[in-house]
This record gives structure tokens, C-alpha cells and sequence, in this order.
């Protein structure tokens, strides 16, 4: 807690600083966002690669559902240098707003190169997501209960989908107008104005010559960390790659019973390693390692309803994501111009976006908890619909501007209750590595299935996909009576106060 008053500024110690504070970190983790993701789909679909490739590529989106993984180095270290300069959390970021805007400007010149495409892409995930990690510990540290997280929850989607409506309608208004390469030149550029506002808020250190050799010493740390993260990054896809060719999965592969049978394997490793965690007392080594620790308390805390939070949080959001994968291509499909899909992700999709996230963020300080998640999947399942009735009608700019609103509206409302509800979970000794875990895992098998959307779409049609990811995204209330019932085992010294 004592980063926390050095590094932050004065102002972010008040409700209004905070809100302004994690509006921009919302904007600089939501920027990034689409140009790996949607708008790297349509980029893909005019060089004519095809839809099962494309969904391929929805597995970088993978990469964020694994941040558990390096979140403990986010809560354990600091960057050398400017972690002296602007603290813990505000170092990491720093760093990783670098790596956004490097990775960015490459992806600006790969062209239809598919491996190197992927490989900048996967280095933006894994920077956006770093940004993430070390903003939502900060947030939780910040704001430890329901009605504090509420509004920073708000001001920070606020960000993150300003950015993310931003990237996308301004990204392919440029590439219509002068190119892709320009588009991704542009968005890397506005993604680094961050970067300078985070700089001048108050240093770490106070002494003058202290803070110019931290500084020096941040930016050389900087440069070795991104070039070892991009050859580390490059390695492992050449083994992913050479793997899939000697499995013969290729542009006509049908991937969806393999992933399915993947989707199963997290559920089926938590039910056998539960008994265990729960008998493990206070001092024993899984509880107390540094690496492994924050995980198992989850489950220590939970128990065997563990099992239903995670079914639960992997199917909330389901929907949204397999509808991000194949929204675009959709629309591209029907008839629309990049530049008409730019102006419909512009005003129209980020005024029904914050409207959606300012009526969630509201709502959860005033409705109890599961009727806010009932409203935010019936929403988000809504929106999901629009798509099949926009594929039947004749093209029109009033039909695209309201399949789009009431998609990012569901979207944004969703967003918000669930980003509250999986703050609610985290222990406060843990916040990020934590938070990190449930946010990953809710993702992950969503994640996994858009990854295999092309080929579901080839054997089910546009319609039959947007009417199932709604669907999924209804069956979510089935769980809702038996999450409210849900509570965490006290730990040992609360249980014999």
C-alpha cells in the first residue's frame, strides 16, 4: 500500500482522481485491443485469407487468459529502474505501454505475411494484457469493496471501450483511405499518448540524480526485456507451428471436437487436485508458495463450489466473445465498406457501449448482485441476435447503426457486473495474481471455441452461429440461483475469532 501513496498522484487518491486515473489506464489497455482482434480479422478477410484461418487467429485472443501465469512477477517484482522511478505498479505498465507501441508499428508493415502477422500480434496481447494485470491489482488495492469498485470499474471500461470503438472506426477509416499500413501506424501512435501522461504524474524517487540513473536504467532494462519477450515469443511459435503441420491441421481443418475435448480438461485437473487443497492446512507448501499460493486459496476458499464459479464465469461472457470473432466478417459480408463499419464502431457503438457500463456501474451499488448478472446476459444475448436479423436485411447505415448499438450496449452493461462480481471473489491479500486467474479462466474456453469459429460457421451458417453464442449466453442464468449461494470458508484465524 505504500507504492501506492508515493506513486500515485495526490488527486488519484480522490474519488475524482481515481475515476480520471482509471479512465486513461482503461483507454491505454483498450486501444491495442482490436487491432489483434476484430480489426486484424477484416484486415485479413481483404487479403483474402479464409474464415478457418481467421478463426485460427482468434487463439492470440488466448493469450490474456493465461496471465495468471506472469501476473506473481507483476505482484513479486519490479522493473529494474523504473520500478525507483514510478513505483511497482506504475513501472509495469510503463513498460508494457512500450511494448504496445512497438509491436504495433511492426504489425504496420507485415502485410499478408501470416507468421509475422501472428508473431507482433501475440507480442500485442501480451503487452495490452500486462497492462491489465498491473492496472487491476492497482484498482483493487485502491478500491477493496463493492460500492468503491463500482464506479472505478465504470471509469475504467469508460476507457477501454472509448479506445477499443476508437481503434476499430478509426483504424479502418484510415485503411480504406490510405492503406493498412497507415491504419496501424496511426493507432500505434495514438496508443503511445498514454505513455507521456503516465510519465509526468508524481516519481517514485525524489532525488534528482536518482531519478535520471532509474530512469536510464528502466529504458536499457526496457529495450533487453521486449527484445527477449519478442525471441522467446518467436521460438515457441515456431514449435506451435511445426507441431500443427506434423498434426495436419491445416486451412480446411475441422478443429471443433479437439477444442471441445480441451475445454473439459481444466474442470476435470480442479476436481481431482480439490481434495487435497481443501485438507492442506495453513503452513503447507501449497498454501504458502510464493508461485502457487494465491491460486490455491482460491480454491482452499471455495471449496467444490469453485468448480461452479468457473463453469459459471466461463460461460458468462461466452457469447460476446464468439460474436467478436465473426461480427465483422459478417458485416463485411453483407455489403458494408470498411468505412461504413468504422463510423458504426465510432459514435454509435462507443455511445451505446458507455451508456451500457454507466447503467451496469450504477446498477451494482443499488441491485443485488445476481439480478444485475441476469439483466447483463439477457443483454448481451440481445445483442448477439441483432446480428441475424442485420445478415436478412438489405443494407441500410440505420440497420447496421442498430445491430451495432444494441451489441455493444449488451456488451458494455455484461462487462461491467461481471468485471464487479469477479472483483467480489479475489482475496485482498492477492489482488492481482488473483484477479488474474478468474478473469483469465473466464475467458479461456470462450477464447478456445472462437478459435475454432470458421469451422463452425462452415457447418452451421452465420445464423446458426449468432443465435448460439446468444443462447450461451442465456444459459448462463441457469446458473444464477446457486451462485448467490456461494460463500468463501473463513480462513483459519477469522474461524476461531
Amino acid at each position: 500500500m505504500a507504492d501506492l501513496a508515493l506513486s500515485a498522484p495526490v488527486a488519484a487518491r480522490s474519488q475524482w482522481g481515481r475515476l480520471a486515473l482509471y479512465g486513461l489506464l482503461g483507454f491505454s489497455a483498450g486501444l491495442p485491443f482490436y487491432m489483434f482482434s476484430t480489426v486484424l480479422a477484416l484486415r485479413l478477410t481483404e487479403h483474402g485469407v479464409g474464415l478457418v484461418v481467421i478463426g485460427f487467429f482468434a487463439w492470440i485472443t488466448l493469450l490474456p487468459t493465461f496471465k495468471f501465469l506472469w501476473a506473481p512477477v507483476l505482484d513479486r517484482y519490479d522493473v529494474p529502474g523504473f520500478g525507483r522511478f514510478w513505483g511497482k505498479r506504475r513501472g509495469w505498465i510503463m513498460l508494457a505501454q512500450l511494448g504496445i507501441f512497438t509491436s504495433m508499428a511492426a504489425m504496420a508493415f507485415t502485410g499478408p505475411d501470416l507468421p509475422l502477422t501472428a508473431l507482433f500480434a501475440v507480442l500485442l496481447a501480451f503487452w495490452t494484457t500486462t497492462v491489465e494485470v498491473a492496472a487491476d491489482a492497482w484498482r483493487i488495492e485502491l478500491a477493496p469493496t463493492q460500492d468503491e469498485q463500482g464506479p472505478i470499474v465504470a471509469a475504467n471500461i469508460w476507457g477501454y471501450r472509448s479506445a477499443m470503438v476508437a481503434a476499430g472506426s478509426g483504424a479502418l477509416i484510415v485503411a480504406d483511405d490510405a492503406g493498412w499500413t497507415a491504419a496501424y501506424l496511426a493507432i500505434a501512435a495514438a496508443a503511445f499518448l498514454p505513455f507521456p501522461i503516465l510519465a509526468a504524474m508524481r516519481p517514485h524517487s525524489h532525488s534528482i540524480q536518482g531519478r535520471s540513473q532509474a530512469l536510464i536504467q528502466g529504458l536499457v532494462a526496457s529495450a533487453v526485456i521486449l527484445l527477449l519477450v519478442a525471441a522467446a515469443t518467436a521460438a515457441v511459435g515456431g514449435v506451435v507451428l511445426g507441431a500443427a503441420a506434423q498434426a495436419g491441421i491445416g486451412p480446411q481443418s475441422n478443429v471443433t471436437p479437439v477444442v471441445l475435448g480441451i475445454c473439459l480438461l481444466p474442470f476435470v485437473a480442479m476436481a481431482l487436485a480439490l481434495p487435497k487443497i481443501r485438507r492442506a492446512p495453513a503452513d503447507a507448501p501449497l498454501r504458502r508458495s510464493a508461485a502457487l499460493g494465491p491460486y490455491v486459496d482460491i480454491f482452499w476458499r471455495y471449496g467444490y463450489a469453485a468448480l461452479l464459479i468457473m463453469a459459471f464465469v466461463s460461460l458468462y461472457r461466452m457469447g460476446d466473445v464468439l460474436a467478436l470473432t465473426l461480427s465483422k466478417p459478417l458485416v463485411k459480408s453483407v455489403g458494408y465498406s470498411l468505412t461504413e463499419i468504422g463510423i458504426a464502431d465510432g459514435a454509435v457503438a462507443l455511445t451505446s457501449s458507455m451508456v451500457g457500463v454507466a447503467l451496469g456501474g450504477w446498477l451494482v451499488t443499488r441491485w443485488r448482485q445476481g439480478w444485475t448478472l441476469a439483466l447483463g446476459a439477457v443483454l448481451a444475448a440481445l445483442g448477439n441476435w441483432a446480428f441475424v436479423w442485420l445478415a436478412h436485411e438489405e443494407p441500410a447505415r440505420w440497420v447496421l447503426y442498430l445491430a451495432t448499438g444494441a451489441d455493444q450496449f449488451g456488451n458494455g452493461f455484461a462487462g461491467t457486473v461481471f468485471v464487479v462480481y469477479l472483483s467480489m471473489l479475489v482475496n485482498p491479500r492477492f489482488p492481482g495474481a488473483q484477479y488474474a486467474l478468474l478473469s483469465s479462466f473466464a475467458f479461456l474456453l470462450p477464447r478456445l471455441l472462437a478459435g475454432a469459429s470458421g469451422s463452425m460457421e462452415q457447418a452451421i451458417g452465420y445464423d446458426g452461429f449468432f443465435l448460439l453464442s446468444g443462447a450461451l449466453s442465456i444459459a448462463a442464468l441457469l446458473f444464477l440461483p446457486m451462485i448467490g449461494r456461494v460463500k468463501p470458508r473463513p480462513a483459519e484465524d477469522e474461524a476461531k475469532a
